[in-house]
């Protein structure tokens, strides 16, 4: 039997990292390199010629015939334009090349992407930078091998057009303004802080013949009609449950796909719904662990359709079950290798950690609104705040003993003690004892102090991370900004830091909260405490717009004014895009599957009954009658809401305005589309299951 490689065999095969670039660079290059990795110095022409050279041919021993810019425009998706590494010599023969300036810039069409005016159409020139910090790859699939190359995406006036810009802007504001502030605390140690980032995905696996018999699915990417199955979570026998012969098999073969790949994938389990599950990312600096998630989605995509699967990744594929969403895990590394949000064991006495904890406290509370449009996706509308989902409100749980700590800086002006972790005991002699937690975890929280990290639980399943670690890192290194400002100019730099803590936490205690997130409770608090509920897409997305967000993005370099309204024009255009192909998706189905069904199953009723007084007038007929008579309704209200949601569709075509069109799409068009679901999952409850048109929700979820 052939020996199967290990991990560690496979992990990072096709990924020119630095083993591959010690084995094909030469010292002096690879070192030039690594400066410029490190040091953000520019990349030399001579050094870029060499590395060129040794890519390719690093990726041609790994079967490789064409490479790829790979870039992230703003379509949460990925793109990339195929090129041969074959060149004609004079004599009709071919030779490999790739030189420095393929390597460091290609030029896609930018008129073809998402811009929000940025580029006009007949304005088409755009670039692709190389990014030499996110390791380039190869990529095995049906059409070969590729070489991959991360890259950013600019238009011709330098403006960002892709999601990796901006982040990358964000991850240098935030290291500069960090380390101002560590050096005014006094640690001039460290030179640079690199955001981290771990990114847990969920999705759903359905058989893709199933897939396939679904409308709604294929063209959605949801479930736009179901009846609930007579079974959903309630037992809790998913969640971390045995995993299905078939989609281990399918998991297995993810994992050796994005080990391959370099992806340090981790953690594989059933999630809460059935169908569910999800795949975690060990940590990685912000911008790799963002190309590293948009691989694991493609992956995941690409893998299915192998096993004859399909990976659903909208936020709310199925109602009535949980959505999927994308944990996003984030914390603060210095280059002399702390992680800044490391409390310790005494937090009490860390003034360095409490000092960068109160930072984004102040942040998250000053730009909540700025947050949660990160987050905004067409998909999240129907996750947050229903089931595992936390509400679109804001909040932020730091814990029982960091909100004691923080309390007593409030009180006193400093803190004397940390609340401790007692002894874990099961009354099981056999069973090990250990020292828990000092604070449990509270899952309805948006965005939660777990440890060493903030996890921001709002962000969605299909959505690129980006997004939400540029906003994340901006607002924060804005008030690291403002924070270092204060302690360079303090005489008592050690009583200004303590000072500092306290002012902070009292000025932002507003946003802690460690109750039940998901009880109506909460949303009456949060609006007494003043805090932003932005309940839809349309109502989140125009927030980034606010004077106070525009201020820190333009002040730190991460965004302009036009590039900020253009993100708020393509968001809001792909809410309505979303929405209008929804709707459009449930009037054909509506009128060209459902109706007819029940038209059908009408006259079997109709006819049973003319059959049974046939026999005798005198027989009881009126069970047939009553179910002929739900029937009929449920054809009729879903004709008339089929003509009402079509008439609001006209009407929306008439708005020229994306934000008018969002708002139309808020109040009119997703209310018509839910009046339309209603009659037509009754209607699924009463019509024999032969002759409904599409795959069940108990057939999607449970037989696979």
């Amino acid at each position: 039997m052939e020996k199967k490689a290990t991990i560690s065999e496979l992990f990072g095969i096709n990924v020119f990292n630095d083993a591959a670039m010690r084995e094909y660079l030469s010292e002096e290059v690879y070192h030039d390199l690594q400066e410029t990795i490190h040091s953000h110095a520019a990349l030399r022409q001579d050094t870029a010629e060499a590395v060129a050279e040794a890519m390719k041919n690093w990726a041609v021993s790994r079967g490789a015939t064409h490479y790829t810019h790979w870039f992230q425009p703003m379509t949460n998706t990925t793109a990339e334009k195929h090129d041969s590494f074959i060149r004609e010599t004079r004599d009709g023969h071919a030779i490999l090349s790739f030189s420095g300036k393929e390597l460091m810039k290609g030029e896609p069409d930018a008129s073809s992407f998402p811009s929000g005016g940025l580029r006009a159409t007949f304005e088409a020139r755009g670039y692709t930078a190389w990014d030499c910090t996110s390791p380039a790859f190869v990529r095995e699939d049906a059409g070969g091998v590729t070489l991959c190359i991360p890259t950013a995406f600019c238009s011709y006036t330098g403006e960002a057009l892709d999601k990796k810009t901006p982040l990358l802007r964000s991850m240098q504001a935030l290291s500069r303004e960090c380390v101002r502030l560590l050096h005014a605390f006094g640690n001039t140690a460290v030179q640079r802080v690199t955001p981290s980032v771990g990114a847990e995905q969920e999705y759903f696996l359905v058989d893709r013949e199933k897939y396939l018999a679904r409308e709604d699915l294929v063209i959605a990417g949801r479930t736009l009609f179901g009846a609930p199955a007579p079974k959903g979570q309630e037992l809790d026998d998913h969640y971390f449950g045995s995993i299905r012969e078939r989609v281990a098999r399918f998991m297995r073969d993810v994992d050796a796909e994005l080990w391959k790949m370099g992806v340090p994938a981790k953690t594989k389990h059933n999630e809460a719904a059935p169908g569910q599950h999800e795949l975690a990312s060990i940590y990685s600096q912000a911008n790799i662990a963002t190309d590293q998630n948009q691989l694991v989605m493609d992956v995941l995509k690409r893998v299915a359709y192998r096993h004859g699967l399909h990976c659903l990744l909208n936020e709310k594929p199925f109602q009535g079950v949980n959505g999927s969403g994308k944990h996003n895990n984030w914390s603060l590394v210095t280059d002399t290798g702390t992680n800044l949000l490391e409390p310790g064991k005494s937090p009490h006495e860390n003034l360095q950690f409490l000092l960068i904890f109160a930072c984004v406290l102040r942040a998250v509370d000053r730009h909540a609104d700025a947050l949660r449009a990160s987050a905004a996706c067409p998909g999240n509308d129907n996750r947050l705040g229903m089931q595992e989902a936390p509400p679109a409100i804001i909040s932020v749980y730091a814990g029982s003993q960091l909100e004691d700590v923080l309390q007593q800086f409030i009180e006193s002006g400093g803190a004397t003690r940390s609340l401790r972790g007692h002894h874990l005991r099961t009354g099981v002699e056999s069973l090990p004892t250990f020292v828990k937690d000092a604070t449990d975890r509270n899952r309805t929280s948006p965005f939660a102090f777990t440890g060493n990290k903030f996890e921001f639980r709002m962000v969605g399943s299909s959505d690129s991370v980006a997004g939400p670690n540029t906003v994340l890192n901006t607002i924060v290194a804005g008030v690291f900004a403002e924070a270092a400002d204060e302690l360079e100019k303090a005489a008592d730099p050690h009583a200004a830091v303590v000072e500092l803590i306290a002012r902070y936490a009292a000025q932002h205690r507003r946003i802690l909260y460690s109750g039940n997130g998901y009880a109506d409770a909460w949303v009456k608090e949060a609006a007494r405490r003043g805090l932003p509920n932005l309940a839809t897409m349309a109502d989140a997305v125009p927030a980034i717009l606010a004077p106070h967000n525009e201020e820190v993005f333009e002040k730190l370099g991460v965004f302009s004014r036009s590039e900020l309204e253009a993100r708020v024009e393509v968001k809001l255009e792909a809410y309505v895009k979303a929405m209008q192909i929804e709707a459009r998706t449930m009037i054909d189905m509506a009128e060209r599957q459902i109706i007819p069904a029940g038209i059908l199953y009408m006259k079997e009723v109709a006819g049973a009954i003319r059959d049974v007084r046939a026999v005798d007038a005198s027989l009881d007929t009126s069970p047939e009658e009553a179910i002929l008579s739900a029937v009929t309704a449920c054809v009729a209200s879903l004709r008339r809401e089929c003509l009402r949601l079509r008439g609001r569709l006209e009407a929306l075509e008439q708005l020229a305005d994306t934000r008018a069109q969002s708002e139309n799409v808020r109040d009119r068009i997703v209310p018509a589309m839910k009046a339309l679901r209603r009659p037509a999952d009754q209607l699924e409850g009463l019509v024999r299951r032969d002759l409904w048109p599409f795959p069940t929700y108990r057939e999607l979820l449970f037989e696979l």
